[in-house]
């Protein structure tokens, strides 16, 4: 059996089925109740908010409330404000914002109702900085953990210790309001305690465990984030009183999306291996050793074989070695191609499903068996640009980036690695 006429189309292919699926506009409907009566009030905040908010009111008709978004993300609602705010890195839009949202739930009684919106993104877009701790400050933090290659759990860990609306605060500050809160998953595991830095959920983490964390990775400590850390802690635990009244449910994850490609891929005729949707680590040792098993595969592979596609998700990390600009997702696809050599017959797409790698407008990247041929071409040193952290750079130049726009929803990374055999 020959493979795919044209294989980065369908890579291409796998890759917008996996976020047609998570489109809140798809998904949110089937998971809100009938409107309450009363005073309903909208919050959210996250790269999908501005969809979700969307797809609340094509259900429910013209709604009152705020919600946050990345800057380009926003969408047309009727009654809803979408704010545009920074991300990754909050700024002043975000916590004017973000104090707006807290005010206006002050101002609700019992028997009003709140529906929350949180996806990923809403880490640095929902924000409020606990004591002392100024913009700029929690601004140098967030960058130093983004370049770290901490993992996401630890960064959220962190987040929410430093915040005064993370870790259940959000709820808290609607209590004793019933609330609903919809969530679109983009951490390994799926744990709403994590997604956005949990803003409606208990926290079972530790200041001490967040100051660890900055410990270990090295970063430098202000006087009012080491107040902060070593005072009374405001974020919520589980079992919280304030809690009582707030129900947390995931509509959209990364499984549903890896499901929805693998059976694309199937019905193309590939055999799948699904390597998982909640793998973590740094994306260069990811990529070797993902790159190993295609080699292998294509090794044991019979003339004419049915092509065999890996398929895996998760949260990859870079540590920041050099001045280039890059993500996750085009480093992964970087180191990948460098650790396959030229190989024949291997093709491959990494992509985050929000059309954003890293702080560039850029998903992602697909990889070619001429892939490096053509940087050698060009007169550019692969190496040298996975050294530096360029891998956005390398694509450009290769022409191999994927740029969808934002995709108005936040599932995490997609992978995709398509070895055909000899024909």
């Amino acid at each position: 059996m020959s493979g795919p006429a044209d294989p980065p189309a369908m890579l291409r292919a796998l890759f917008a089925r996996a976020v047609a699926v998570a489109d809140p506009m798809q998904v949110i409907a089937g998971h809100l109740p009938q409107r309450p009566p009363g005073r309903v009030v909208v919050v959210g905040a996250g790269k999908a908010s501005a969809r979700m908010a969307e797809a609340v009111e094509a259900a429910w008709g013209p709604c009152e409330g705020l919600v946050i978004t990345r800057r380009g993300h926003g969408r047309p609602c009727r009654g809803i404000e979408v704010v545009e705010a920074a991300h990754p890195v909050p700024d002043a839009a975000g916590v004017q914002a973000t104090t707006r949202m807290l005010a206006l739930l002050a101002g609700l009684g019992e028997r009003d109702f709140v529906l929350a919106l949180i996806s990923g993104g809403a880490s640095a877009l929902l924000v409020q900085p606990a004591g002392a701790i100024t913009l700029t400050e929690k601004q140098a933090i967030n960058r130093a953990l983004l370049d770290s290659g901490a993992p996401i759990a630890a960064i959220n860990t962190v987040r929410k210790h430093l915040s005064a609306v993370k870790g259940g605060q959000l709820a808290a500050a609607a209590y004793p309001v019933r609330m609903l809160a919809l969530l679109i998953s983009d951490v390994p595991g799926d744990d709403p305690a994590l997604i956005g830095s949990g803003p409606t959920v208990g926290s079972a983490s530790s200041a001490a465990e967040a100051q660890a964390i900055l410990v270990r990775f090295r970063i430098a400590l202000p006087p009012s984030v080491a107040a902060v850390l070593t005072g009374e802690s405001r974020v919520l635990v589980p079992g919280d009183a304030r809690l009582a009244r707030v129900e947390n449910r995931v509509i959209a994850a990364p499984a549903q999306s890896l499901a929805a490609a693998e059976a694309l891929a199937r019905g193309a005729g590939c055999e799948v291996r699904s390597l998982g949707c909640a793998i973590e680590g740094e994306a260069r040792a990811v990529a070797a050793a993902q790159a190993a098993q295609a080699l292998a595969l294509r090794a044991g592979m019979g003339r004419g074989a049915a092509p065999i596609l890996l398929l895996s998700g998760g949260e990859l990390t870079v540590t920041r070695r050099g001045d280039g600009c890059g993500g996750p997702n085009a480093e992964f696809a970087l180191a990948l191609a460098l650790a396959l050599s030229r190989a024949p017959g291997i093709f491959a797409l990494a992509c985050d499903t929000d059309g954003v790698d890293g702080a560039a407008e850029v998903a992602g990247a697909v990889v070619t068996p001429d892939t490096l041929r053509a940087a050698a071409a060009a007169g550019i040193d692969a190496a040298q640009a996975l050294a530096r952290n360029d891998s956005h750079g390398f694509f450009a130049a290769v022409g191999g980036q994927v740029i969808t726009g934002p995709t108005l929803t936040n599932v995490n990374d997609f992978r995709a690695i398509l070895i055909t055999a000899q024909t």
